[in-house]
């Protein structure tokens, strides 16, 4: 959901991170391994539930708090492993034309990214379903699939020269809606938990919009700043859809409010405030058409943005981070995990403009950091090479290695290989269903 494209850091020591889609883990992955953390006492301590040596991974996304895990390695980077890390063995392979970007996970579907193409897997027996060719170019792998089933929406680039956002309906596989969201390219997307809205971002940097994912229609416009653009890193919604946070290549992260009350009152006043309270709203409202209506439409816009709720100021600049928003026992806490291998946890205030307070800063490096055993059922260590091949994807026997589905568009397969797939049996296994739906949670509990 959350990932750091380009291996430089694994090079400089540093680490990818990435939380699950329900920020209830952490994925953390070094040129040593990679390591699955849970966050329900983060406050004051970060529980290993998983570690295990690999290759340098390039990606790493677990499915919300299940076993069920999609990795990809520097050494074969067109290669997508779907692994049952409980059992320590992998489930199924496909291998892509070019370099996998990015992987996105819910319980319905799992989207691959490529430069230019996305490929909609059905998460249950992996089939390819769907394949959206020739799409802009996607150097970066830019793309935001909603956690939610009921509104299970893909996000994608739709121009490399505007910020235009293609939404399409991931399970009935059409396109939905375009929303024309900023005038340059965009660098961040993020779906809120009931997939009914998107935020983004452009690689201006300055201005984040919050869009209906059904409609289209603009909801709210965020300013992160006036002074210089910026490159927006992450872009969260808050589990209690309520905040929106922003990290970028500064050292300064941003909390937004969204007040959708206050919407709500000032669409239906109705009598229900007293007169002391309307007479202040009609002449605020009278005042700002007043004076917006002498002012350019770019002034008009700034006036009417909103401003961060609160923010953090790190200690520097240039190191790129995921940001989360979440409730932790019974208190709404911040996260940053950092590439230089730091999570940080911090409250968040009550009142607007403040600045949220360091909790705890966990050392992601330490490999031994309250490690958690876990039983398994296999004594086959999950690596990238570990060669075990379990489960599979439907109707494809062990030694078959061709296309499992393509498509054009809206239109279906056109018999175009591009994606192959290993795996053994002719269904899914019964642990790989149970991973999707979450009947085989792991955590410090199951140890």
């Amino acid at each position: 959901m959350m990932s750091l494209l380009g291996r430089t850091d694994v090079d400089a020591g540093e680490v990818f991170v990435n939380f699950n889609q329900n920020i209830t883990s952490l994925a953390v992955a070094t040129s040593g391994g990679y390591s699955l953390y849970s966050l329900g006492s983060v406050d004051s301590t970060l529980d290993k539930i998983y570690h295990t040596k690999s290759d340098e991974l390039f990606l790493i996304e677990r499915l919300f708090e299940s076993s069920l895990v999609a990795i990809v390695s520097q050494r074969a980077p067109r290669k997508l492993k779907v692994c049952h890390f409980k059992k320590q063995s992998e489930i199924c392979n496909y291998s892509y034309a070019n370099t996998i970007l990015a992987v996105k996970l819910n319980r319905e579907r799992l989207i691959v990214c490529l430069e230019e193409s996305l490929y909609i897997h059905n998460i249950q027996d992996m089939k390819v379903v769907h394949t959206i060719r020739d799409t802009p170019c996607n150097p970066q792998g830019l793309c935001a699939l909603s956690s939610s089933s009921e509104h299970c929406y893909l996000a994608y680039p739709g121009s490399v020269t505007a910020g235009e956002v293609q939404i399409f309906d991931a399970i009935n596989l059409h396109a939905k809606t375009m929303i024309p969201a900023h005038d340059t390219p965009l660098a961040a997307l993020a779906f809120s938990p009931s997939g009914t809205e998107i935020a983004t971002a452009s690689e201006r940097g300055t201005v984040i919009r919050v869009f209906s994912s059904q409609d289209g229609s603009r909801l709210f416009e965020l300013r992160r700043g006036l002074k210089r653009c910026v490159s927006i890193v992450s872009l969260s919604f808050s589990t209690c859809a309520e905040y929106l946070v922003s990290s970028s290549n500064t050292e300064t992260v941003h909390i937004f409010r969204l007040d959708r009350s206050a919407t709500e009152t000032a669409e239906g006043h109705g009598g229900k405030q007293s007169s002391d309270d309307w007479m202040g709203y009609s002449f605020f409202r009278f005042l700002s058409k007043t004076v917006t209506s002498y002012l350019p439409t770019q002034v008009t816009d700034v006036f009417s943005q909103g401003r961060a709720f609160a923010s953090v100021t790190l200690p520097e600049a240039g190191v790129r981070r995921m940001c989360a928003i979440t409730t932790i026992q019974k208190q709404l806490r911040l996260l940053i995990a950092s590439q230089d291998g730091y999570l940080y946890v911090y409250s968040i205030p009550t009142v607007e403009g403040a600045e949220c307070q360091l909790i705890k800063r966990h050392d992601l490096r330490l490999e031994d950091h309250y490690a958690m055993d876990i039983k398994v059922d296999s004594p086959q260590t999950l690596g990238l090479n570990s060669g075990v091949s379990i489960g599979g994807a439907a109707g494809i026997p062990p030694s078959s290695a061709g296309a499992v589905g393509s498509g054009t568009g809206g239109n279906g397969s056109d018999g175009k290989s591009a994606v192959s797939v290993s795996g053994g049996g002719d269904k899914p296994s019964g642990s790989y269903a149970s991973a999707v739906k979450g009947d085989d949670p792991v955590g410090p509990s199951s140890a």
